[in-house]
């Protein structure tokens, strides 16, 4: 990274994944194996914030990967009362926020509820957001935050349990999809096998043709434009860049779609708080898993910065999140730049 500081970069943005607030005491994840901070999410979201409004290149936006509020807030009739406390510390400062929806999302909150709150980016975020995905209720969108650079959105509860009417084709779709893998009377626990099949549980998802067939016409046109291309998701779709417990359902189709087009340069999801990193060295993209805020310590971190170059992204991490160097695959070489998985 010597020599970075010496450069201006052409833009940079923040990352911060599964803040998970509620105002409740200290817990444990479903296997009673790893602490959850509740209230303290929302002093590192704090921390966060005025460090990145305290940074000499302020970002220009944030990215909010999803989980921001915790399943716990609809039990304690509390969903509207904990996201207004989050989006209270987001709003301390004017930069731009574009959130992801993960699973915790539809915890608290239906998907048409979901399509008219201050989480749809799409309305609030009116001076960059160059397309949605029309005439649908699928969450995907894009934006252009700098000449030569787009940032894709993507819906990874599209085809999901969650969110959907029980009486919907869409529920019964997705139904049908995890009772070929999952035998267990709930399905928020995961198939009792190894392997990959053990993604398919009620807190993943999937996303559907229609929005794979957008993302694919919205590729083919960064390809013609020689753009760069930035992915965002809940849910990763690497199979080494995370444990396999969290990734998509249909991940190998979002990566023959990425392995078909030569714009994506990078792939950055959330939901598995250990984290993770992969170079696809096939592809040339970069795969990176978010910590999350929710497995944070209080004396701790978990924030990025990420400065993008005209030949590579730097993420400045904080806490738990580890410094990276992403080149662009036009400037990558065969040797240098191993692949590596962290926290499996």
């Amino acid at each position: 990274m010597d020599g970075c500081s010496e450069q201006t970069p052409l833009f940079t943005f923040g990352v911060i994944a599964d803040i998970q607030y509620a105002d409740i005491d200290d817990g444990f994840n479903y296997s009673e194996t790893r602490r959850r901070y509740y209230r303290g999410s929302l002093q590192l979201l704090r921390n966060a914030q005025e460090r990145w409004s305290e940074s000499a290149v302020k970002p220009e936006f944030i990215l909010q990967l999803g989980d921001i509020i915790d399943g716990f807030n609809k039990r304690h009739d509390a969903s509207d009362r904990a996201l207004d406390a989050v989006l209270r510390e987001f709003r301390s400062s004017p930069v731009e926020v574009h959130h992801v929806w993960g699973n915790h999302e539809f915890y608290n909150f239906s998907r048409s509820t979901l399509l008219r709150s201050r989480l749809n980016s799409t309305l609030h975020c009116g001076g960059s957001v160059r397309s949605a995905l029309a005439a649908s209720d699928i969450y995907a969108y894009h934006f252009s935050p700098f000449p030569g650079f787009t940032f894709v959105v993507l819906d990874g509860y599209d085809v999901s349990l969650l969110g959907r009417e029980e009486t919907s084709e869409q529920y019964t779709r997705a139904m049908n999809i995890i009772k070929q893998y999952n035998k267990n009377e709930d399905l928020n626990c995961p198939p009792s096998f190894h392997g990959l099949n053990v993604r398919f549980s009620k807190f993943n998802g999937g996303f559907s043709k229609n929005q794979l067939d957008w993302l694919d016409s919205v590729l083919s046109s960064t390809d013609e434009k020689h753009e760069k291309v930035i992915i965002v998701s809940h849910l990763p779709v690497h199979p080494f860049s995370t444990d396999a417990m969290c990734l998509a359902w249909n991940f190998d189709d979002l990566l023959a779609i990425i392995g078909s087009h030569s714009s994506v340069v990078c792939f950055i999801a959330g939901h598995d708080h250990d984290g993770g990193y992969y170079h696809d060295k096939k592809t040339g993209v970069h795969h990176l898993t978010l910590e999350g805020v929710i497995e944070t310590p209080p004396n701790s971190n978990a924030f990025g910065t990420v400065s993008v170059y005209e030949d590579k992204m730097v993420l400045k991490g904080s806490g738990r999140i580890s410094d990276r160097v992403f080149l662009f695959p036009e400037f990558q070489s065969d040797t240098g730049h191993k692949a590596v998985r962290h926290n499996l």
